[in-house]
C-alpha cells in the first residue's frame, strides 16, 4: 500500500465523516462547518489525484464562498416571534 492511497483513504474517510456530521448534527452553525469542512477534504483530495483547477474551485466556492454564504443567510434569518429589530 502506497503512501498516495493511505493519503486518499484517510481523505475519503474525511469527506464521508464531514458528510454524516453534516446530517446528524443538530445545530445548523455546526452542521455547515461540516459541510465545508467535507468539501475542504475534497479539494485536497483533487490536489492529489492531480487536478489542481478542480481543487481550486472546489476550495474557493465549494469550502469558502457556499459556507460563508450559509453561515450569512443563517445569522440574518430571523427567528419566528423575534422582534428585537421592531
Amino acid at each position: 500500500m502506497t503512501i498516495e492511497l493511505l493519503i486518499a483513504l484517510l481523505l475519503c474517510a474525511g469527506i464521508l465523516t464531514g458528510g454524516v456530521l453534516a446530517v446528524v448534527l443538530h445545530g445548523t452553525v455546526s452542521a455547515i462547518i461540516a459541510a465545508g469542512l467535507a468539501s475542504l477534504f475534497a479539494a485536497v483530495l483533487y490536489v492529489l489525484l492531480a487536478a489542481p483547477d478542480v481543487a481550486m474551485t472546489e476550495a474557493s466556492i465549494g469550502s469558502g464562498l457556499a459556507t460563508v454564504i450559509f453561515l450569512y443567510a443563517v445569522n440574518r434569518t430571523r427567528r419566528y416571534g423575534d422582534d428585537s429589530d421592531d
